[in-house]
């Protein structure tokens, strides 16, 4: 499923979004940067509370799809920008982790 697929089947808010056609292959949830760096693979689908410039970093080097931002978070300005600036597609909810990944799991389950 790509991201801008996603964005609407969950109503997920985008924050940045520089590549809607990235591809989702999976869902990692975390919020402890060392611990996301060593589980997280290329093209999946990060879902955190963190919201600073280290997890932009965190997501560019491992190629993730995008960082969904959960419970209300939002990312600073310094972070959106580094966001654009590496590409990293950035979305929100409102929603808590564990609702926000029950909604994942519906669209991601039957993606093609």
């Amino acid at each position: 499923m790509k991201v801008s697929d996603l964005l609407k089947a969950v109503s997920l808010k985008a924050v940045v979004l520089d590549n809607p056609d990235a591809e989702i292959e999976g869902v990692y949830v975390g919020d402890l940067l060392s611990r996301a760096m060593s589980h997280l693979e290329k093209h999946n689908a990060w879902v955190t509370i963190m919201t600073n410039k280290n997890v932009v970093a965190v997501g560019s080097l491992s190629e993730v799809s995008c960082v969904i931002l959960a419970e209300g978070t939002t990312l600073p300005p310094d972070a959106v920008e580094a966001a654009r600036e590496n590409r990293v597609n950035v979305l929100a909810a409102d929603l808590p982790a564990y609702e926000l990944c029950l909604a994942l799991s519906d669209p991601l389950a039957s993606k093609p």
